[in-house]
């Protein structure tokens, strides 16, 4: 495996780039090391780490990331990927402290989150609450980016706005101003949350203007969403999230049109791939079969909800991981996985 394809700095140096997206809840280390073992991803940005009434210590980010004790990279065995420290607050002193901390820690990237749209979140100073407050990001992007080490990225994600998605051009040019290294816009406003549709020229609009790389985000389901997402942004650098759980032929796939991998698989052998994240799950949480079944059954949600898996309703109502599996291979016919990206 070469460097620049397990590494954010392929985005600050203009080469393609397909990047997992931070899932709060979801994609912790157990869920980056499975993602990134598919050999697709150039790098992972890990769940956003919250900055609120007090500095976070180094400690803080060993305990949430427990990468950086690995040089930043997940814990697979057959591909590892360069993950990428997320932190998110609303005060610029203490997110630049933090900020330090994180490089203290081990961090080598970060990036900032101004897109989160719960509402816990933006009531308390933080995503995309900023996003109604353009000079405040300029702000909290130069204060962090004073703080981190100047030869390592400080990126910074938004979204197209609060309400108006015409926000993004000046909220982009903001980040730009304070030193953001390159920027991932979600095509919705922060009122759409996750509902339809995404606006995908606009982020094409932003990249024609800025003067750093942009990384376009936002509703790629198949490799059909993506070519359409490409055409429209005119982006090299692309980021997604539910769909790489929900389908996960389709990191390869992207990855492959990309000119990242030299081919895609045509099929995934679904049992094999939930057995090791079993085996990373544990080896990270310990043997903790309430956890590792609820992340089971979450991946399946999602697969659900998102892909082709039409067994979550009988798969829920296992209690145990041999119960899971039992009715995974009742529900799901391995050979021929029924979960294949479109």
């Amino acid at each position: 495996m070469s460097a620049p394809l397990l590494s954010p700095y392929r985005v600050a140096a203009g080469i393609p780039a397909l990047v997992l997206a931070p899932m709060d809840g979801i994609t912790d280390a157990p869920m980056r090391a499975i993602q990134g073992e598919c050999g697709a991803f150039s790098y992972t940005v890990t769940e956003f780490i919250r900055v609120s009434g007090n500095v976070l210590p180094p400690k803080t980010f060993r305990a949430e990331v427990p990468e950086l004790s690995t040089q930043c990279l997940t814990a697979g065995h057959r591909h590892k990927v360069h993950v990428q420290v997320q932190i998110l607050g609303g005060d610029a002193g203490r997110m630049a402290e933090s900020a330090y901390n994180a490089y203290v820690a081990g961090a080598t990237s970060l990036d900032i989150n101004f897109g989160c749209p719960a509402p816990t979140v933006n009531r308390n100073d933080g995503g995309a609450t900023l996003l109604q407050y353009p000079s405040r990001i300029k702000e909290i992007v130069r204060a962090v980016r004073d703080a981190f080490p100047s030869h390592l990225p400080v990126s910074a994600k938004l979204r197209l706005g609060w309400e108006s998605i015409e926000d993004i051009h000046v909220n982009a040019a903001m980040a730009e101003e304070g030193g953001a290294t390159w920027l991932t816009i979600h095509a919705r406003t922060r009122a759409q949350r996750y509902q339809p549709p995404v606006f995908w020229p606009h982020i094409g609009a932003v990249k024609q203007r800025a003067g750093i790389p942009i990384v376009a985000n936002g509703d790629i389901w198949n490799l059909d969403h993506f070519h359409q997402c490409q055409d429209e942004t005119r982006c090299e650098h692309f980021m997604i999230g539910r769909s790489a759980l929900a389908r996960p032929l389709l990191p390869n796939q992207i990855a492959a049109s990309l000119g990242l991998l030299p081919f895609a698989p045509e099929s995934i052998d679904w049992e094999e791939l939930l057995h090791r994240f079993v085996a990373l799950s544990e080896a990270h949480y310990g043997k903790s079969n309430h956890r590792t079944l609820f992340r089971l059954k979450q991946w399946m949600k999602i697969a659900s909800l998102y892909g082709n898996f039409g067994g979550f309703e009988s798969i829920k109502k296992a209690n145990n991981l041999d119960e899971f599996f039992a009715i995974f291979g009742d529900v799901n016919d391995v050979k021929q996985p029924v979960l294949l990206a479109e």
